[in-house]
């Protein structure tokens, strides 16, 4: 039988999901994870596989715990509601004072090499993913007559999700909450309907 862990799971997956958010995926080795989680390899390894796979773990930690104003956004009564707690949702996130600026997924693979490729792709369709359930979410509200007959959910869908990354980005260089609610109000002013 093996010897029982030497620390917290737990806390070293929260260590780890700050350190990728701050460094990225590629910014972050192994040496700086087992050195700021205070393990050693082989009980990176045993706990959690490779590298790869700790930060599929700790992305999806960060989903769980911090992207579920998604799932709040889409539950709103009307298409006006949905895109204002989607995105004042996202600049309470993003600029946390306990986490690092920004938005994890976006942090880590805005700029990446062929190491990270396969992530880089991951993180792609999973915005995609929340856009197209964006888009069907402003369908439902053009179907009630919540948006105009003309307007087109997934163009629509496609600027929000425009203006969610910017912000992302935005908070992830320094801007401020206050910064990053001014843009939402300027979004909103643009809303149809």
């Amino acid at each position: 039988m093996g010897r029982p862990r030497e620390f917290d799971v737990d806390d070293a997956l929260e260590t780890a999901l700050q350190l990728f958010w701050r460094k990225g995926y590629e910014g972050t080795s192994l040496s700086d994870l087992t050195e700021a989680m205070g393990i050693t390899r082989p009980s990176l390894y045993s706990a959690f596989g490779n590298k790869e796979t700790l930060y599929r773990k700790a992305l999806e930690r960060y989903s769980v715990d911090r992207l579920c104003i998604a799932a709040a956004a889409l539950a709103e009564p009307t298409s006006r509601a949905v895109v204002e707690k989607l995105l004042l949702g996202l600049c309470d996130v993003a600029t946390d004072p306990h986490y690092p600026g920004g938005c994890m997924a976006m942090n880590s693979t805005l700029a990446c090499g062929e190491e990270a490729e396969t992530i880089r792709h991951e993180q792609i369709a999973q915005r995609k993913e929340l856009e197209a359930a964006l888009a069907a979410r402003l369908e439902v509200c053009k179907a009630e007559g919540d948006l105009p007959a003309g307007s087109s959910p997934a163009d629509l869908a496609r600027y929000v999700m425009t203006v969610f990354q910017g912000l992302a980005v935005q908070a992830g260089s320094g801007a401020g909450r206050d910064e990053l609610r001014a843009v939402v109000a300027m979004a909103l002013r643009t809303w149809p309907g």
